[in-house]
């Protein structure tokens, strides 16, 4: 039945819309009213290539948010053509699969299950693996050093001739992908305490700790993490966990240790949800998780670090 309502409504969603509520109307031949729901409490930043316009999505734009099989399942979804992604072309007989994790069934729920993806169809309406109708909010850490030698000294690249930029990647253990040592924020949480707790948790596996160790670990956490910092991205991110009716969103905030003085009195050490840990050159040849990439490539933008060969390369084009 959701799946019919949802191919059979027209939703006006406005690319405008920035730190607000959004109202989606409905005008299909079901006669729907109008409904209301908010879908950014930390921040919604749109992005014309990362999210889809209301004509439609790009060609390599709501790319993730389609594929199959769904994460952790076999559930293939409807196939939904670039031209037809944006809720305001008109589609008769989209029929999108139903599907919400067995895991995320026996948890709360929250919201309302007739809020729809800000960047159109996804071929699949329910919560997958995500636990809220809606927006789900992650924090994303972005740790950054320069790359030295033996010496001490900045290493710059051959052919850019920029320094070159390193940040700490786990790869994660669901999907075997490298990603940005993230997470979900708990009900409540403080973005900045959500940052610091999985950067701890997965890069440091601070969980196994002792007393000790953890009281030694939050020292030099807090001095990393009460620095200037930069936040990168607020906003939707194209997550293959995402459906019709439940998204992903995120902050990107990138912690620099200039001097390499702070992260050199840590010991990275894979924990929670990582399967592996380690510091990472900054290229374009990086292959991340969901919108990792875009993320590090904006760090590099902003460091004024190493990112390609190619010295016509827009940095400004994500």
């Amino acid at each position: 039945m959701a799946g019919r309502i949802l191919g059979r409504t027209l939703a006006t969603v406005s690319l405008s819309v920035a730190l607000a509520s959004v109202t989606v109307k409905s005008s299909g031949p079901c006669g729907i009213p109008e409904c209301r729901s908010s879908f950014s409490s930390c921040g919604f930043h749109l992005n014309s290539n990362i999210m889809s316009g209301s004509n439609g999505a790009k060609e390599n734009s709501h790319k993730k948010a389609r594929t199959s099989p769904y994460p952790g399942s076999k559930v293939q979804r409807s196939q939904v053509p670039n031209e037809k992604v944006g809720w305001l072309v008109e589609w008769q007989d989209y029929n999108p699969v139903e599907y919400t994790a067995v895991s995320v069934l026996a948890g709360p729920r929250w919201a309302d299950p007739q809020i729809r993806n800000p960047a159109g169809r996804t071929g699949l309406v329910g919560r997958g693996l995500l636990g809220r109708w809606g927006p789900n909010h992650a924090a994303d850490p972005i740790i950054t050093r320069w790359k030295r030698d033996k010496s001490g000294n900045k290493i710059t690249h051959p052919i850019s001739g920029k320094n070159i930029l390193q940040f700490v990647a786990i790869k994660r253990k669901d999907c075997g992908e490298w990603a940005i040592p993230g997470g979900m924020v708990d009900p409540g949480e403080k973005i900045s305490a959500t940052l610091k707790r999985e950067f701890g948790e997965e890069a440091l596996n601070s969980l196994q700790k002792s007393s000790a160790e953890k009281k030694q670990l939050e020292e030099q956490l807090h001095k990393l993490f009460s620095q200037e910092h930069l936040v990168i991205y607020k906003g939707y991110v194209d997550d293959p966990r995402n459906t019709d009716n439940a998204w992903m969103e995120t902050e990107a905030v990138n912690y620099h240790d200039e001097t390499g003085e702070i992260m050199d009195n840590l010991t990275l050490e894979a924990g929670d949800d990582a399967g592996k840990v380690k510091w990472v050159d900054i290229s374009d040849k990086l292959k991340l998780y969901a919108s990792h990439a875009q993320f590090i490539k904006l760090v590099a933008e902003k460091r004024d670090a190493h990112w390609s060969e190619d010295s016509e390369t827009d940095c400004h084009g994500l």
